[in-house]
C-alpha cells in the first residue's frame, strides 16, 4: 500500500513543476512519452496514476518502461473521476486495484507491471504498419495545406538579435538533450553561435549556465526564469493570428513578436534562422521521426518536411551526437537509427505529389550547380 498527498495535472509538463519527493502524481496522459516519464522520475515521487491509457497500442512509447525501470508503480485507472474527486494535497491510499480516500473508495485500477508492459509493448509493436501509413497520409495532407510556409507566404517577424552569416543553435527538450549539449559545450564555446531555445529548450539553455538570445514557441513549457532573461521573445501563432501564449507574456510584464504560423515551434525556429541569413543551423533535441511526433500529439510532419527541404545543406542536426561517443554503441545500432529516423521522410518522397520530387531536383540541381 501506497499512503501520500497528490498532485493533479492534466499537463505532465505543467503538473512536474508541482510535485515534490513522495507526492502521487495523478496525470491525464495517453501514451505516456519519454520525456514526460523522465521528467516525473526526477521528482522522486512515489506513484503515478494515469486517468488515460498509459500505452493505448498506437505505437509503443516508453514512457511507462521508464517509470518500472526507476521503481515508480504506475497505475491506468479503470474507474472513477479523480480529477473532481481529489485536491492537491489530499492524503489518498493505492491498494492494489483501487484508491481509498478518506476510507472510502473512489476508484479502480490497473498496476502495469513489468509482464503487462511487456505483452502492451508487443501488441503496440504490431500495429506500426497501421500507424506508418497514417502517419505518411497525414504528413502529405498537412505537406500540402502548409507548403505556404516555405514558398514565401507566411510573415517572418524581424529580430533585434544579429542572425545574418552566424551560426545558430536551436534547442529542443527533447531525448538525450542533456548529454548533447554536454557534447557540444566546445563548440558552444568557440563559435559563439545566436541561441535559440524552443518553449522548454530555453530552460534547457539555462540549465548549462547559457542565456538564451531568442525564445520561440507557444510558451506553454518554459519557465518564468528563462523568459525573463532572454533578449527577445517570439510566440508561435495560430495561422489566424491567435496566440494563447501571448497572454502570458503580458501577465509577466514582458513584450513579444508574434510569428503567426502552422506546423511546429521549432520548424518556425529553423525558418527564422533561415530567412534571416543564417550562415549554419546547428539543431538539437529535434523531433525527426514517427515516434517523436507521436508523442508530440501529431499525425504527420509535413511542416518539418517542407521547412528541412527549404533550408537544406545549412542544417545540421545534432540530436544524438552524444551518442557517437559511447563507446558501447555499436556502428549497426547507429545505422539502424539512421534508416528508422529516414523512413518517414523516404515514404513521404515516394509517395508524395510531383510538385515535392520538382522541388527536391532544383536543390539538387542548385547545390551540385548542374
Amino acid at each position: 500500500m501506497i499512503k501520500a498527498p497528490v498532485k493533479l495535472g492534466k499537463k505532465t509538463k505543467l503538473l512536474v513543476d508541482d510535485l515534490l519527493p513522495g507526492d502521487i502524481a495523478i496525470i491525464s496522459h495517453q501514451d505516456l512519452d519519454e520525456i514526460a516519464a523522465k521528467s516525473l522520475v526526477n521528482k522522486r515521487i512515489s506513484a503515478v496514476l494515469n486517468c488515460e491509457p498509459s500505452i493505448s497500442g498506437r505505437y509503443p512509447n516508453l514512457g511507462p518502461s521508464i517509470l518500472i525501470e526507476k521503481k515508480i508503480p504506475i497505475y491506468d485507472v479503470l474507474s472513477g473521476d479523480l480529477f473532481n474527486t481529489l485536491k492537491n494535497g489530499n492524503i489518498i491510499e493505492v491498494d492494489n486495484d483501487h484508491v481509498l480516500y478518506d476510507g472510502n473508495k473512489i476508484c479502480d485500477i490497473m498496476e502495469i507491471t513489468e509482464d503487462r508492459l511487456n505483452m502492451l509493448i508487443n501488441q503496440a509493436e504490431t500495429n506500426l504498419e497501421v500507424e506508418l501509413e497514417k502517419f505518411i497520409d497525414n504528413t502529405l495532407l498537412y505537406a500540402r495545406k502548409e507548403k505556404g510556409l516555405i514558398m514565401g507566404n507566411v510573415y517572418i517577424p524581424k529580430t533585434k538579435t544579429e542572425i545574418n552569416n552566424k551560426h545558430v543553435l536551436i534547442v529542443i527538450r527533447g531525448q538525450h538533450y542533456k548529454e548533447d549539449l554536454s557534447a557540444i559545450l566546445s563548440y558552444i564555446k568557440e563559435k559563439k553561435p545566436v541561441l535559440i531555445g524552443v518553449d522548454g529548450g530555453a530552460d534547457a539553455l539555462m540549465e548549462f549556465g547559457l542565456r538564451p538570445n531568442i525564445i520561440i514557441g507557444d510558451m506553454d513549457s518554459v519557465s518564468d526564469n528563462s523568459l525573463r532573461k532572454c533578449d527577445e521573445i517570439i510566440v508561435h501563432a495560430y495561422p489566424n493570428g491567435k496566440a494563447p501564449g501571448m497572454e502570458r507574456i503580458q501577465n509577466l510584464g514582458l513584450n513579444a513578436k508574434l510569428f503567426p504560423a502552422p506546423g511546429t515551434s521549432e520548424d518556425i525556429a529553423m525558418l527564422l534562422a533561415y530567412t534571416h541569413g543564417a550562415d549554419l543551423i546547428v539543431l538539437l533535441g529535434s523531433h525527426t521521426n514517427m515516434i517523436d511526433f507521436l508523442e508530440k500529439g501529431r499525425k504527420g510532419m509535413g511542416s518539418t518536411f517542407l521547412v528541412r527541404l527549404k533550408i537544406g545543406t545549412k542544417l545540421i542536426d545534432a540530436r544524438g551526437v552524444s551518442q557517437l561517443y559511447n563507446k558501447k554503441v555499436k556502428l549497426s545500432y547507429i545505422a539502424t537509427l539512421i534508416v528508422a529516423a529516414l523512413i518517414p521522410i523516404a515514404a513521404i518522397i515516394i509517395a508524395s505529389q510531383p510538385v515535392f520530387i520538382r522541388l527536391i531536383k532544383m536543390k539538387f540541381r542548385l547545390f551540385f550547380g548542374l
